[in-house]
């Protein structure tokens, strides 16, 4: 049988060497747990809940770019945050992804514990898998709480993991194109 989230919270306040029935903390078990629940409410989510049907049939063929969506997720190992933003395009075939949906797919995965090399890969999978797209891009950069809070603690890094799929692994120029237009080449 497994302890409710609260009464593990309670513990690592005990833990820590606070008195978790001081008036401060009173409620702060409760309150963690459903911080946490809210943090990881990706896990009740799919691809499938998100899209919701919502694919178009459309003649465009050329890229289509979501930039800037903001992210926050939580780093598996320490679980700490990391907070940044993703760039997401794609080349569509015949049917285009309803704006936000592509914006609920980088919140659903981001909201899971996380590393951020396997959050790129998942959007980046996952925007194949509903579009069939003729090739698909994720940029992700991030500030890591795990590196700024603790260990190195280096203020001002940034973590950038990249994911190219179909015509921007295969083409030098859409790639290039797609970089150039989020900001990241000359």
């Amino acid at each position: 049988m497994t302890r409710s989230l609260p009464e593990n919270y309670r513990d690592i306040l005990i833990g820590l060497g606070e008195d978790p029935d001081r008036e401060g903390l009173l409620d702060t078990p409760t309150r963690a747990a459903k911080a946490m629940q809210y943090l990881c409410h990706g896990y009740e989510q799919s691809v499938d809940e998100i899209v919701n049907g919502a694919l178009f049939a459309s003649d465009s063929d050329e890229m289509i770019i979501v930039a800037d969506i903001e992210l926050y997720s939580l780093c598996e190992h320490h679980l700490l945050p990391f907070i940044g933003k993703a760039h997401v395009a794609y080349i569509p075939t015949g049917k285009v992804l309803g704006l936000s949906k592509i914006a609920r797919l980088v919140d659903m995965f981001a909201r899971r514990l996380q590393i951020q090399e396997n959050l790129t890969r998942q959007i980046a999978d996952a925007v194949q898998q509903v579009t069939d797209a003729a090739g698909v891009a994720v940029v992700i950069e991030a500030r890591h709480m795990c590196m700024m809070m603790r260990g190195v603690e280096k203020q001002n890094s940034t973590m950038n993991t990249s994911v190219m799929l179909g015509a921007f692994r295969e083409s030098s120029n859409t790639r290039q194109e797609f970089l150039q237009l989020i900001g990241r080449s000359k």
